[in-house]
């Protein structure tokens, strides 16, 4: 399977929305996807495309990071619930890091549920480690997140 990653265009949000909904119990809506588009200056979302998947090529996921400052900020990450466990997340995640390196990060941090281990597994990865716990910062179930960090892009 390949896996093309470039950046969002305001006709995938529909697409993203759907993996949105079908990936957490309280997800991020329109609006707020619009708001990280109109905020350029720090905000980047990329989609994963299945290039060898159809035509059009089906959008398979997406992730949302900020960099501020010499800071990358994962802010969210899905893939849809048809394509997991294929390297796509991976490849997400990978091409954000490097976005945050070009733009001159050299950390970077993430929060990340205290139930989700196959997250942190594959954050682990990546070279992050648990930092912190934000006491029931989830809603719908309330959790805790564990702060993530990695400090070398």
């Amino acid at each position: 399977m390949s896996v093309v990653i470039e950046p969002i265009t305001p006709e995938d949000l529909p697409e993203v929305l759907a993996i949105e909904v079908a990936s957490f119990p309280h997800p991020w809506t329109g609006e707020m996807f619009e708001s990280e588009l109109a905020r350029q200056d720090i905000s980047r979302i990329l989609v994963a495309r299945l290039a060898d998947a159809g035509t059009p090529p089906p959008l398979a996921g997406y992730i949302c990071v900020w960099v501020i400052g010499d800071e990358v900020h994962v802010n969210n990450i899905a893939v849809d619930p048809r394509w997991r466990r294929r390297g796509i997340a991976t490849a997400l995640l990978d091409a954000a890091l490097e976005h945050g390196r070009i733009r001159g990060g050299r950390r970077a941090f993430l929060e990340v549920r205290a139930s989700n281990l196959a997250a942190q597994a594959l954050y682990e990865q990546f070279g992050f480690h648990p930092a912190g716990v934000r006491k029931r910062y989830y809603d719908h179930p309330v959790e805790d997140a564990v702060i993530m960090r990695r400090d070398r892009l």
